[in-house]
């Protein structure tokens, strides 16, 4: 009896187990670096509508800059400003213009072996917060990869 449960045990464990190492769905984080974290101080005058952004060029980098820098000089702030666009691409994302401070993004990027998917984390102020106009943004650049980009 007690060989009969055991195999009987071995046998619904192994047709349990899947050999089959498929990571199609699997989804692993993208490595980023950080660019730019932060908040326009602008009152929208910068005409940037809530957006979310993939850039993988020079002149929409450039023009992007040139936008952010309308009002104050925000990207003397950015960790960098040149990017090789033949090895890496550019994600931005800007929130809605918030009438009190305390507001930011994090981003979560993920891959699976289909697409890149950016996962966007609203952060409300706790506790009392400055009155003052903001809108924040979050900007990294990514590997460059032949994926769809998608947020969420």
């Amino acid at each position: 009896m007690k060989i009969k449960t055991l195999i009987i045990v071995l046998s619904i464990l192994t047709f349990n187990c899947n050999s089959d190492n498929n990571t199609t769905n699997t989804e692993q984080e993208i490595s980023s670096t950080l660019i730019s974290k932060d908040n326009l101080y602008g009152n929208g005058q910068e005409g940037i509508t809530e957006q979310n952004m993939v850039i993988q060029n020079q002149t929409d980098w450039n023009n992007l800059l040139t936008q952010i820098d309308a009002v104050n000089n925000t990207t003397n702030t950015f960790t960098e400003t040149d990017i090789d666009f033949s090895q890496y691409t550019i994600i931005a994302v800007f929130d809605q213009i918030r009438g009190n401070g305390g507001h930011s993004i994090d981003l979560n990027i993920t891959t699976n072996q289909e697409i890149i998917t950016v996962t966007i984390i609203h952060i409300n102020p706790e506790g009392g917060a400055t009155t003052v106009i903001t809108q924040p943004y979050h900007i990294v650049k990514i590997e460059k990869r032949d994926l769809p980009i998608y947020f969420e």
